[in-house]
């Protein structure tokens, strides 16, 4: 598969669209509880309401192959404003064509137009292959910090 996306942000009306890449993402990550019903007003959500984060879309033709969201933190250590990547994908059949580097790097240049000081993610410790991308695009661990987490729930 030759691939040439255009990189675009993502609308409300990509959402019935990337839905069966958020499925994907969900199970190749291992991430229980995927619904449908639930997820596609949230994604909603965030692509109509921008103060919230952004997505951006990989568009091969009228076929979505890849999708980054991004969600907005104020950070006083990091001294403003900050994004976080939430959920970054490429299907398997467009991968290793340039699908990723293209997304992320439309990403950062976005956010850092919009203010934004610093991009981080959460990254599984046995995805060697996704750790491997960073670091390849000037991303490193974060010495002598480590990830905690609590539900809250309703």
């Amino acid at each position: 598969m030759k691939v040439s996306p255009q990189i675009r942000a993502g609308l409300p009306s990509d959402v019935p669209q990337l839905m069966p890449l958020v499925a994907q993402y969900w199970h190749f990550e291992g991430i229980p509880g995927f619904d449908a019903a639930t997820l596609v007003p949230l994604l909603a959500r965030i692509a109509s309401q921008p103060e919230l984060g952004s997505i951006w879309v990989a568009d091969v033709g009228s076929e979505l192959v890849g999708y980054l969201i991004a969600v907005y933190i104020f950070s006083l250590e990091q001294k403003g404003m900050m994004a976080e990547i939430d959920e970054f994908f490429v299907a398997p059949a467009a991968r290793t064509y340039g699908v990723g580097a293209a997304l992320l790097d439309v990403a950062e240049s976005d956010l850092a137009r919009a203010g934004c000081v610093a991009l981080q993610l959460q990254l599984g410790r046995d995805n060697l292959r996704a750790r491997a991308f960073y670091r390849r695009h000037g991303y490193t661990e974060r010495e002598g910090y480590e990830l905690l987490g609590k539900r809250l729930e309703d």
